[in-house]
């Protein structure tokens, strides 16, 4: 079987295709800083979307700590929607800019399981560079506003 052509929308988030590898630290005022390792990937079927996986360890045991899974989808001309679903009961609608190797979108709406914890909004920016992939992640979430959470440098293994 061929590998379809990638959809024409997605022509602008074509960088993110591949498997990412890299390292990251995370913080928030409540909780203690932390190191991660993490493996993302972005792959298509041809139609217009991105599908994404992602899932984080600790570099030093290996034990897992997050993971998320979603389509990134673009929508017109610089612009750009998430889809994205967390395993700790929340989910993401996010929407923003694509433009020139960067992306920053902003939660439109989070879902919120009756277990979960509680998350009001989520904000990313990634930018891509080549084989280059580095991305913030700010959080607002236990009564903290919007504030950073998460950084990372990932590289392209395929």
């Amino acid at each position: 079987m061929t590998e379809p052509s990638l959809h024409p929308l997605c022509e602008p988030l074509a960088g993110l295709v591949g498997t990412w590898v890299g390292e990251g630290s995370g913080s928030y005022p409540t909780i203690e800083p932390f190191r991660y390792r993490e493996e993302v990937r972005f792959w298509h079927v041809g139609k217009p979307f991105l599908a994404y996986a992602q899932r984080t360890w600790d570099p030093d045991t290996g034990a897992p700590l997050h993971a998320e899974a979603g389509y990134w989808r673009p929508v017109a001309p610089g612009r750009v929607e998430l889809v994205i679903a967390h395993p700790t009961g929340v989910t993401e609608l996010a929407e923003g800019t694509v433009a020139a190797g960067r992306i920053d979108v902003e939660t439109t709406a989070v879902g919120l399981s009756g277990t979960a914890k509680e998350v009001r909004a989520v904000a990313r920016t990634v930018d891509v560079d080549g084989d280059d992939l580095r991305y913030t992640l700010r959080m607002a979430a236990v009564g903290v506003p919007l504030t950073h959470h998460l950084a990372a440098e990932l590289h392209r293994t395929a």
